[in-house]
């Protein structure tokens, strides 16, 4: 994070129409979540949007107002830790979220217990994705997970889960069993569809391409398709049956997106059938043009 993004808001950024669709299809999703699922079920989820559920199902009082109140002491550490700009969306979605809880009229949409774990989870990832899709977060955890991922290199999901198997337990002693393997279900559902919210189909991956053509590969993906390449010398053969009949080649590496992946591994399997192909996740780009490009 530069400078400038910690010691300036970029107001246009915060309001700029695309933030606020994305925070406002967010805090439906959440709204849809907690009103139409969780609470007329008294189900929990992780975080603290469950620690407010629990609230409200103790004290009955507007499942929002702990939600606000319990999220503005990470408000501010995300403003003090991460940088001004983070703070503001997060606030934004905060405020957003607790003005949708009042307005937004849900119904109960179902009784079904592991309908309500399955979907109720669905639309709290959905909420959860598309808050950070905007720049801000609706869940204080996430800001520690935020700030951990930059200081010890976890992943934000791996920080959610350790900390929320705390809640979880804590839920199991009070509240039985039965709540908190069915919080857990709600949980890793809200996980999944938030990472790929967040990630989706432009989740990068390696592409690693082995073939007896490699020039015309190389051709093919930085003149073609635009994308860098790198090129590690390599050894191909050594088949059963022929161990040792073997030819040098070039293992040529691009990363891309999952859409971009299967765009050209067709183009070189229509040019190269005998392409040998394989791919793997990648967990953090840095630097490079990648970088550069994504910048702008």
């Amino acid at each position: 994070m530069s400078d400038l993004e910690d010691n300036s808001i970029e107001l246009r950024k915060v309001f700029s129409i695309k933030s606020l669709f994305l925070k406002l299809i967010g805090v439906t999703a959440a709204t849809v979540a907690i009103k139409g699922f969780m609470i007329p079920n008294h189900f929990l989820d992780g975080g603290l949007l469950g620690i407010s559920i629990l609230l409200h199902e103790i004290y009955h009082i507007d499942v929002w107002i702990p939600l606000l109140l319990l999220n503005i002491p990470f408000v501010f550490m995300g403003y003090r830790k991460i940088g001004k700009n983070f703070a503001v969306h997060a606030l934004v979605a905060l405020i957003l979220l607790g003005v949708a809880l009042n307005v937004i009229p849900v119904p109960a949409i179902t009784k079904d217990h592991f309908l309500v774990a399955a979907f109720g989870g669905v639309f709290v990832g959905l909420g959860i994705g598309f808050v950070i899709r905007s720049g801000g977060v609706i869940d204080g955890l996430e800001v520690i997970a935020e700030y951990t991922n930059k200081q010890l290199g976890f992943s934000t999901a791996e920080i959610i889960i350790a900390i929320n198997t705390t809640i979880f337990l804590i839920i199991a002693f009070f509240l039985g069993l039965d709540k908190a393997m069915y919080s857990i279900i709600t949980f890793f559902t809200a996980v999944k569809v938030s990472d790929y919210i967040v990630n989706g189909i432009e989740k990068l991956i390696s592409l690693n391409i082995i073939s007896p053509n490699s020039e015309m590969v190389k051709s093919l993906i930085v003149n073609d398709f635009n994308k860098a390449i790198t090129v590690y010398k390599g050894e191909r053969g050594n088949l059963p049956g022929s161990y040792g009949v073997k030819e040098d080649c070039d293992i040529i590496v691009t990363v891309v997106t999952r859409l971009e992946m299967h765009k050209i591994k067709k183009a070189i399997a229509e040019k190269d059938p005998k392409a040998f192909m394989f791919v793997q996740n990648i967990r953090e780009v840095g630097g490079g043009i990648l970088s550069r490009k994504s910048a702008r």
